[in-house]
């Protein structure tokens, strides 16, 4: 292990692909049935506004990403805008919520695997996913962006064909002997939005918890080979992503199918496949939801070890972490959150199904946090800046800054509504119970950076 920077070999394409498969995890593909029972064909405004508060935050990112690409992306612009407990606090945070969720896609990754060979223990099915994703991201950054970005264009090609023969089944009857469905499912079944607005607002902590992953966007500035025309690019398709992705595939299914029979039969995107008369629509979709899985499990393993990394390198977590291999990969950073997803493989013994629930949404107030940092830290960012200096920005945030702010109350709202369930409402124990831990470690052992001051707080 050396002191070498982390390298910049990471392409446009990996970078756009990744963007992509950031917003579409596992949750689209199984998930989704269970949103939809929450608000019916309204799903589909949930995704839009929980999509347009994504949009600002990511535009909010980037424009600190452009200005100043970094490791540590927005723990570090917490840091240098808000105060080293700021970046403390973001920066671990950060790394529990992806050791959480990656503790639940190679669970994901076990139990679809026992779809195929249910003779075999979950376990190794779990042990197995961790090991080949630790070592594609132990052999380079360049490694993890390839296996990234085919990963990533699985799900797309998934997705693009459910809605191009959806649209063929709606428009044409395709499947269906000839005769158009039409899309008056979408209001035939109790209307448009059959539990009104409380269905709506029900769904929207779900719809969050989809989104998570979508500001990793952020942590590759440091290791992109040109962050100032890649991370704009990546950031402004986001929305278009989303509505056609997510909307797009909903709007489909639920075309084709009445709302509430959605999720009695597994998932919707089998039973579109199935229609169209493709026997072998769970295989492939199983093939697909495990990738989707492991791409997931993927990307957390790069989140954690480049938080860590960036962490070290502040006096904020051990200094060994803040080394790298002559490839530019820090190692030792991504062995310790490797061991510590071992737990995750444990968990598969030990864990009643309930749980994971409950880490979903430990990981969905993470990233509310996560996201709320970034918003907090554009805000105060902006505010250092002259207006001629404001006017120099190459990526700046659209109606600044009242767009910051109602993002921020939307994210709000979301933390409300998961105290107001029970499943979720246990987040907001455990979740700032974290906080505190952290707080407190960083009293006794004094973890604020020792002489340093943000360089672009200090005007670098």
């Amino acid at each position: 292990m050396s002191s070498h920077d982390l390298q910049r070999d990471l392409n446009e394409r990996h970078i756009r692909l990744m963007a992509l498969g950031a917003c579409i995890g596992v949750g689209l593909f199984l998930g989704s049935a269970k949103a939809i029972q929450m608000a019916g064909p309204a799903i589909m405004l949930s995704y839009i506004i929980g999509g347009l508060a994504i949009l600002v935050i990511m535009r909010a990112l980037g424009e600190m990403a452009v200005h100043n690409p970094v490791a540590g992306s927005f723990a570090r612009y917490a840091q240098d805008y808000l105060g080293p407990l700021a970046g403390y606090l973001t920066g671990w945070n950060y790394w529990f919520l992806w050791l959480v969720t990656c503790v639940a896609e190679i669970t994901a990754v076990a139990i679809y695997m026992g779809i195929w060979f249910p003779e075999v223990p979950r376990w190794i099915w779990a042990l197995a996913a961790l090991a080949s994703m630790g070592t594609i991201n132990l052999i380079a950054v360049r490694a993890f962006g390839e296996f990234e970005f085919w990963f990533a264009l699985i799900k797309v090609v998934t997705i693009l064909a459910l809605i191009l023969v959806g649209g063929g089944m709606i428009v044409f009857g395709l499947g269906n002997d000839g005769v158009a469905t039409g899309i008056s499912n979408l209001w035939s079944n109790g209307g448009f939005m059959p539990h009104g607005i409380t269905g709506v607002l029900m769904s929207l902590q779900m719809v969050m918890f989809a989104y998570l992953g979508v500001e990793m966007i952020g942590l590759t500035a440091g290791e992109a080979k040109n962050p100032q025309k890649t991370i704009p690019g990546a950031i402004n398709s986001v929305f278009w992503r989303i509505l056609l992705f997510y909307v797009g595939a909903l709007f489909v299914i639920m075309s084709i199918y009445p709302w509430n029979e959605i999720g009695t039969q597994g998932s919707p995107f089998v039973m579109t496949f199935e229609r169209l008369g493709i026997k072998t629509a769970a295989g492939i979709i199983n093939f697909v939801v495990i990738t989707a899985a492991l791409s997931s499990c993927n990307g957390g393993i790069f989140s954690t070890g480049r938080m860590l990394y960036s962490l070290a390198q502040h006096g904020q977590a051990p200094a060994v972490f803040a080394k790298t291999s002559r490839g530019g990969v820090p190692r030792n950073a991504l062995i310790l959150s490797i061991v510590a997803l071992l737990f995750g493989v444990l968990l598969n013994y030990l864990v009643p199904e309930k749980v994971f629930t409950w880490v979903t949404s430990i990981a969905t107030f993470g990233a509310i946090w996560t996201w709320a940092m970034i918003l907090l830290a554009q805000l105060k960012f902006r505010r250092g800046l002259s207006p001629a200096e404001a006017g120099k920005l190459q990526f700046r945030m659209w109606l600044y800054p009242l767009s910051s702010y109602l993002a921020m109350a939307f994210l709000v709202l979301v933390v409300a509504l998961m105290a107001f369930f029970e499943d979720t409402r246990i987040a907001l124990y455990i979740g700032p119970a974290f906080l505190v831990l952290l707080v407190v470690l960083y009293r006794v052992f004094d973890l604020a950076p020792k002489g340093e001051q943000g360089a672009v707080a200090s005007g670098a």
